[in-house]
């Protein structure tokens, strides 16, 4: 059974910064695409930032560009996305999901398995 576990978030003041991680079981990271995604209250889910285990090639959406940075650890078989900077339009939960497909995907279709999530509050 695969899973994907999502931790790090919490409440953060603005221009701060956490570090969220997405630990796999039951699949190997460096055979999948990992991305992770958010949803704000009302809004549709987005692609944040991508990251292609099998060449290293990153996405990153453009309003999270110079501030998030996307990594993996493939012997921890875990994606970590460091967030600063945090602004209070960051707020949303935050999902990873894993794709088959051996490019950047930054569609939500484009995945097979997705965590449960964790929440990410930016007070201003």
């Amino acid at each position: 059974e695969v899973q994907l576990v999502e931790s790090g978030g919490g409440l953060v003041q603005a221009g701060g910064s956490l570090r969220l991680s997405c630990t796999a079981s039951g699949l190997n990271i460096d055979d999948y695409t990992i991305g992770w995604f958010r949803q704000a209250p009302g809004k549709e889910r987005e692609a944040v930032s991508c990251i292609s285990t099998t060449d290293s090639s990153t996405y990153y959406a453009d309003s999270v560009q110079g501030r998030f940075t996307i990594s993996s650890d493939n012997a921890k078989n875990t994606v970590y996305l460091q967030m600063n900077g945090l602004k209070p339009e960051d707020t949303a939960d935050y999902y990873c999901a894993a794709s088959r497909h051996t490019i950047v995907v930054i569609t939500t279709f484009g995945y097979d398995y997705w965590g449960q999530g964790t929440q990410v509050t930016v007070s201003s």
